[in-house]
């Protein structure tokens, strides 16, 4: 089968060590099940993974991508749960087990025309979902999910603002926050995408790093050093930044004297659980809410949609085909 595989890693130059390759047909362990991945998609993730930030380098090479959605060894259609780990050992969370992995990290990902993965690990595609809307879901639309619902604790009429409109998890953040009942600010140095962010419930987009109309509840971040200052000052007192990813560097000046004298709560977020990719699509199903999908690529023209998402030309998701 064909499978995009990291085989070294670079920070200049990530993608020189991605390859298409032909392999073997993974053959599943007892409790694991064998996936057709008709569809899977991009995420920052892979392209860490390639520059060699949090994956070390002897487990090179591997085989890329955190989402799938296809068909299990019985004709199921069926979403993968991404978090590989015990949920006992962090207390009945997946994502606070010290040992957990995601797909791609230890165990061979979704580049490819099949994967293995644990049995619990898979949760039924529901009709009313296409392939290609489930593979942005697992990671992005997860991850904004716990963001917003298990961390933050979102409720309607709350104020929130979503960084860096455009990315995955912010697109999604901006659609369920709405969906919610939320008012939603974005920022982005893009006006095509903070107009388009105002297509997907946001109130007002602004240009990163102005002004907001009014200060806000909750800040969605996942942009980083960028972006972490105008984040605790967007805040009320009392306010919380949730905070699942450093794009733009991991380091920001820490500000400290604003976080304590105004009371502001800082919470990490990582990934979401089996349970909370269940509610995502109930929630989903209630409210109509979809994945914004940019354009969706054979898995043979893989370089060129990790160079748009590199670029940051991509609005929403880019999906996979491994077997078109």
């Amino acid at each position: 089968m064909l499978a995009a595989t990291a085989v070294s890693q670079s920070a200049s130059d990530p993608l020189s060590g991605l390859e298409l390759r032909d392999v073997p047909v993974p053959a599943p362990a007892p409790g694991w099940s064998l996936v057709k991945v008709m569809a899977s998609s991009l995420n920052m993730h892979d392209v860490w993974t390639l520059r060699g930030v949090g994956h070390p380098a002897d487990r090179i090479p591997m085989i890329l991508g955190c989402d799938a959605a296809g068909y299990d060894e019985h004709g199921n259609e069926v979403i993968v749960h991404p978090v590989l780990g015990d949920p006992e050992a962090g207390g009945g969370d997946v994502t606070l087990d010290p040992n957990r992995a995601l797909l791609s990290e230890r165990h061979a990902g979704a580049f490819a025309e099949y994967l293995t993965v644990p049995t619990g690990n898979l949760v039924p595609k529901p009709s009313w979902l296409s392939f290609d809307e489930a593979a942005c879901l697992p990671v992005a639309w997860g991850t904004a999910y716990r963001m917003l619902f298990t961390r933050a604790r979102i409720t309607a009429g709350d104020r929130v603002l979503v960084q860096g409109a455009g990315g995955g998890v912010a697109s999604a953040a901006i659609k369920l926050a709405a969906a919610a009942g939320a008012v939603v600010y974005a920022t982005s140095r893009s006006e095509a995408k903070r107009a388009e962010s105002l297509t997907w419930g946001a109130r007002a987009a602004v240009p990163s790093g102005d002004r907001l109309p009014e200060k806000v509840d909750v800040v969605i971040e996942t942009v980083g050093e960028a972006t972490w200052a105008h984040s605790l000052k967007c805040l009320k007192p009392g306010g919380t930044v949730v905070i699942a990813g450093a794009t733009s560097g991991a380091n920001p000046p820490a500000d400290l004297n604003r976080v304590f004298y105004q009371q502001q709560s800082v919470l990490g977020s990582t990934g979401c659980t089996r349970a909370e990719l269940v509610a995502l699509l109930r929630m989903m199903e209630a409210t109509g809410v979809r994945p914004v999908v940019d354009r969706t690529l054979p898995l043979a023209e893989i370089h060129q949609g990790l160079r748009l998402m590199i670029d940051g030309a991509l609005t929403g998701k880019l999906v996979i085909h491994p077997n078109a």
